[in-house]
């Protein structure tokens, strides 16, 4: 369960003015219809997701336990470093917009999720916890849990949210994964 609870707290949290959940809001002013959208979403992220998972349980078993433990740790803490940095979304029209809100989505959001910070996480989840099913699951609700209300509310209240703080607390809570990472190993 602690995979589960800490895959989800991470990435939620993580996604927070990320660049798929501005993504999302583009979306949403884009085609205006939230459930082709939210289900593009949720396909790219599990199939996304579950790759990046198998990777860390992967890595995992080839490298030394301890070894592993600093890297994660130290990957975990860099991590809180990267987070501070804002993304930024470009405004051109894709091509994509053709094929309808799911194809769209599902291709822009697995194409934005490649080496994107919750991609990494789930590998580092993936690489400290047993279960992949819980991490899979936690990171794709995680991505859910902080998407899904962008599309559904649009724009209403977006450019309110505390963006650099939020980072901030983001960024605390995955020095804080870090340091439990090094003292709990």
């Amino acid at each position: 369960m602690e995979a589960l609870l800490t895959s989800t707290l991470s990435v939620a949290i993580a996604e927070i003015g990320d660049k798929t959940q501005l993504l999302a809001l583009l979306l949403i002013c884009r085609f205006r219809k939230p459930w082709p959208i939210i289900a593009g979403m949720l396909a790219a992220t599990l199939l996304n997701h579950a790759g990046a998972a198998w990777l860390g349980e992967f890595i995992s078993r080839w490298l030394d336990p301890k070894v592993m433990t600093y890297l994660v740790a130290g990957a975990f803490i860099a991590m809180a470093a990267w987070i501070l940095v804002p993304d930024k979304m470009d405004d051109e029209e894709s091509p994509l917009d053709k094929y309808g809100p799911f194809m769209a989505t599902f291709v822009l959001f697995f194409i934005a999720e490649i080496g994107d910070k919750t991609q990494i996480a789930t590998v580092l989840l993936a690489a400290k916890y047993d279960s992949l099913t819980q991490v899979i699951t936690g990171t794709t609700l995680g991505m859910m849990l902080a998407n899904v209300p962008v599309v559904l509310l649009g724009k209403l209240g977006a450019d309110r949210l505390p963006l650099k703080g939020i980072r901030i607390a983001c960024a605390i809570l995955f020095v804080g994964l870090g340091v439990s990472t090094l003292l709990f190993a």
